[in-house]
């Protein structure tokens, strides 16, 4: 009989034996026909916000944060001792999260934040993470292409959102800059940057889903001729990367899914799909006869696998709650099997984690210099919260392996509530 390790590497899952190399390249063909406006799995949308430039210090600024089913506001500073307190922060339900709202209901929440938080905030600047399907224009502000998360307010679509919104604000903002979770993300580590001097930025999340923003020469934007000299961000939207072999378990899972063959990159190693991914090993595993007849009938009875669960049970960990794999791996032989079969889902992950951010640092083209590291500030609970393995530790090994004989230096960072501080930093950056 097969051992687990050949059984996953026959059904085409492999981890440690992965190419870095050839999809590195592969990810950066990918990122340079998008940049061109060609045929690419990577959107690269320019976000028209650059890091470069001074921050305007000790500067509280209103803060809004639309980036799933809550709406928060707050005000922020960054601060000259290196600080960036949120203050006056109040969260409530996204509008249109429960029930269908109109365009007045919508931007009544936000309009209602900004009212209170006007007089706390010495800047007239507002910065806004809206986190959803979004072209973003030269001024700051995003036209919204299509809800996600539920969200139910069909006349936002297509609507300029900041402009919308300033029209209903007593105070007029004197300006207003609108930026996703993963731009934001970027530009918070530029809020940590006090004793170093970084060479260029990338912001991550790893968390439900995943996503990469990372800095570009504007010369190299060539969808968008005539920019000057300089440097843009780029959301680059690296879930959607779909140059990737998948194995006969992702198939599965993916095939199950309302969108087949969408996101397949981001299928393969954030925290909404990994439980899903374990189970269909489980479930595969238990007709090759790797359990007992007992956990065999009960992973066959399970219907999906939450990936909070799956860590948990991989971590041999109590979470907050029962956990259903105790009750179908009730044997110890059994739990040693699902173990061993469940944990390379993550260490797949964290390799796959290490490929992709090694790649965009390389497309950087910063970190030559060890005192000039590349930021990649890190935001998202699958990359902090994961227990089956050392998660961070791993990236770091893998990012160490492979940008060490390049000479690139880089530096992880990481910002509490990254999307809101980075929002403050795009509004209080001058020029």
């Amino acid at each position: 009989m097969q051992t687990p390790e050949e059984f996953l590497e026959a059904n085409g899952f492999v981890s440690s034996g992965l190419d870095r190399a050839a999809l590195i390249g592969t990810f950066l063909k990918e990122m340079d026909a998008g940049l061109a406006g060609k045929p690419s799995s990577l959107a690269m949308i320019p976000a028209y916000l650059s890091p470069y430039g001074e921050v305007e210090k000790d500067t509280p600024v209103t803060v809004l944060d639309a980036g799933g089913t809550n709406l928060r506001g707050a005000t922020i500073a960054i601060n000259s001792d290196g600080t960036f307190p949120i203050e006056h922060k109040e969260r409530e339900e996204m509008p249109g999260f429960s029930v269908e709202v109109d365009n007045e209901t919508f931007y009544g929440a936000f309009a209602k934040h900004c009212a209170r938080l006007a007089p706390f905030a010495k800047s007239k600047a507002v910065g806004f993470c809206f986190s959803y399907p979004a072209e973003a224009a030269p001024d700051g502000d995003n036209k919204l292409i299509c809800w996600t998360k539920e969200i139910k307010a069909p006349g936002i679509v297509g609507q300029w959102v900041g402009a919308e919104l300033a029209k209903r604000l007593s105070v007029k903002p004197s300006k207003m800059v609108l930026l996703n979770d993963t731009v934001a993300t970027l530009l918070a580590g530029k809020a940590t940057e006090k004793d170093v001097r970084y060479s260029s930025y990338i912001g991550f999340i790893l968390g439900t889903g995943t996503n990469v923003a990372y800095l570009e020469k504007n010369s190299n934007i060539a969808k968008l001729p005539g920019l000057g000299e300089g440097y843009m961000i780029v959301n680059a939207e690296s879930g959607g990367f779909d140059k990737i072999e998948q194995s006969a378990f992702d198939k599965a899972m993916d095939a199950k899914l309302s969108k087949p063959g969408f996101h397949v990159f981001e299928k393969m190693i954030s925290g909404a799909y990994l439980g899903e991914v374990g189970l269909e090993i489980y479930k595969a595993a238990a007709k090759a006869g790797f359990f007992s007849p007992k956990a065999a009938a009960a992973v066959a009875a399970l219907d999906s696998l939450e990936n909070m669960d799956f860590d948990n049970f991989c971590a041999q960990a109590q979470g907050s709650r029962p956990n259903p794999l105790d009750a179908v791996f009730a044997d110890e032989a059994d739990r040693a099997m699902a173990r061993r079969l469940g944990i390379p889902v993550f260490e797949r992950s964290a390799i796959l984690t290490a490929i992709h951010l090694a790649a965009f640092i390389l497309k950087t083209g910063g970190g030559t210099d060890p005192a000039a590291p590349v930021c990649v500030n890190v935001d998202g609970s699958t990359y902090y919260k994961t227990r089956a393995i050392d998660f961070k530790g791993t990236v770091k090994r893998e990012l160490d392996a492979i940008l060490g004989p390049r000479n690139v230096s880089y530096a992880i960072t990481g910002v509490d509530d990254a999307p809101m501080v980075g929002a403050a930093v795009a509004a209080l950056l001058k020029g």
